[in-house]
């Protein structure tokens, strides 16, 4: 074979054709997919856990409303005490260790719901191989993660900055993920991106927090408008996913 025809085919390889879904809301997506359904979250505590749910914006809460019943997991000890204290079933497991999650001895879910985690980890191949122990054999996991090509990570740059989260190690791309998940024992059923919703804004921090809230806002929705243009270029990815064939 000619060098020029080798080239070409090492060009097609690393060239994947990206999703096009959406933008949609990520915790109205999360929540229709765990209607009525067994849900396992993992990653459910944060430290406005008690405002958000006062609000009735916290994801897990929002689940509660429509499982058939809910379990959440988390590291953060306090996090799952004050589940615990008010009406949740949760446990502190190290969701990276497949033994740990295997002895928990939980009932297999019909969903199991990973949001915003994964950017988080130090060992996502474990991770996702210790979801499959959660995990019916015709269930799925629902996973969140911000996209490695929001449209934000181009434009940051600009200032000299980049704009992410302190305790985030790492970006996904669309085909970065798939690769992961199937490396990880699971078959990639369907990709969507999402957008991140408006915030309230208040006055209570003072004119300048106010102020910075709406332009913040206003960013958003331009940012808005940009992701139904070009939906890769949104805030985040959201992957469907079940057990590979040779894992039920």
């Amino acid at each position: 074979m000619s060098s020029v025809g080798t080239e070409r085919e090492e060009r097609i390889r690393w060239r994947h054709r990206l999703p096009r879904e959406g933008p949609v809301l990520r915790h109205d997506f999360l929540v229709d997919r765990a209607r009525g359904k067994r849900v396992v979250h993992v990653g459910f505590a944060d430290e406005l856990m008690a405002t958000k749910l006062a609000q009735g914006v916290w994801l897990h809460g929002r689940l509660a409303e429509v499982a058939d019943s809910l379990v959440g997991l988390d590291t953060a000890e306090d996090g799952v005490a004050w589940a615990n204290e008010h009406g949740f079933e949760a446990h502190v497991v190290d969701a990276q260790s497949a033994e740990a999650v295997d002895a928990l001895a939980l009932e297999p879910a019909d969903v199991v719901v990973a949001g915003e985690v994964i950017e988080h980890l130090d060992a996502p191949g474990p991770f996702l191989r210790a979801m499959r122990g959660l995990v019916r054999a015709d269930g799925e996991l629902v996973l969140t993660t911000p996209n490695a090509y929001r449209l934000l990570n181009f434009l940051a740059p600009l200032s000299g900055s980049e704009l992410v989260h302190p305790d985030h190690t790492s970006w996904q791309s669309p085909r970065t993920l798939r690769t992961l998940l199937e490396r990880s024992g699971w078959e990639v059923e369907g990709m969507a991106y999402y957008r991140n919703p408006r915030r309230k804004i208040t006055r209570e921090g003072g004119l300048g927090r106010y102020v910075a809230g709406h332009g913040a806002n206003l960013a958003r929705a331009l940012y808005g408008q940009a992701g139904r243009l070009a939906p890769f270029w949104s805030d985040g990815m959201i992957v469907c996913a079940r057990p590979a064939a040779h894992q039920r």
